[in-house]
């Protein structure tokens, strides 16, 4: 389920290296997201986007940290406990190192991807409860991100200059294959939110992968039309069924 959020936000077209003037150090997004069950809209978990700076020896990263949790009354129907990490470069957002902890009911993965774009390579490793671990190294291509670097990457687009139909592509790599992705956009739109009335990016997102994303400009955000870009809304249409992710908060933004 919360896997399908994720690739929600993360079908959005990536264009070369686009400078970060948008994402911060310290920003923090917490959001809402719902699912349709028996045809009423249920709050089921809490999604919490979070930057920080990070030292190594070499250099100064940008960790970008999504983390998704059920709330408590429905732990014993589904519990979920997912972490999502990237460490970037804080300029461009070009990813160096990704790790995803999965914790789905009975279900848990550990997958950590280590790029080099020099080779066009990612390392991985999955582990996966009671079983051994797995080693794989796979060919990407240039511009080919993870899932969460893509997902803040999409704040560095310029939709001031798009015109409303205009079509982007953008591959990912993710459960170690490519995945090709397609956004649509759409134009302006002001909303109620959370955080107050916002005008915004609206896109329409799509997947080459059916099992994801299903229908005809079925599945949306909505990007602050402003210097931050945040994602404050968004719905999704998948297999089996639909749901939504609303903004609660917004803190340490970068302008």
């Amino acid at each position: 389920m919360i896997r399908t959020y994720l690739l929600l936000l993360l079908f959005v077209a990536i264009s070369g290296h686009a400078q970060n003037t948008a994402v911060s150090s310290n920003e923090k997004l917490v959001y809402t997201a719902s699912y349709n069950m028996s045809g009423i809209l249920n709050d089921i978990a809490e999604v919490t986007m979070e930057t920080s700076a990070v030292k190594t020896s070499k250099a100064t990263l940008l960790r970008l940290k999504c983390t998704a949790a059920t709330y408590s009354k429905w732990d014993n129907f589904f519990k979920i406990r997912d972490l999502y990490e990237s460490y970037v470069n804080p300029n461009n957002l070009t990813p160096y190192l990704y790790k995803r902890d999965i914790n789905e009911g009975n279900y848990y993965k550990n997958m950590k991807y280590t790029f080099s774009h020099k080779t066009k390579t990612v390392k991985s490793i999955q582990k996966k409860r009671n079983k051994p671990e797995e080693a794989k190294t796979i060919s990407i291509k240039p511009g080919t991100k993870d899932i969460v670097s893509t997902i803040y990457s999409i704040r560095l687009l310029d939709y001031k200059n798009m015109s409303v139909g205009s079509r982007k592509s953008f591959t990912i790599v993710f459960d170690r294959k490519e995945l090709k992705g397609q956004i649509t956009y759409l134009g302006k739109e002001t909303i109620s939110t959370a955080i107050g009335k916002k005008e915004c990016y609206k896109l329409a997102v799509g997947s080459s992968d059916t099992n994801v994303l299903q229908g005809n400009n079925s599945n949306l955000i909505w990007l602050t039309a402003d210097s931050n870009k945040i994602l404050v809304y968004g719905k999704f249409k998948i297999p089996v069924g639909n749901g939504e992710l609303k903004i609660k908060s917004a803190t340490g933004l970068k302008n």
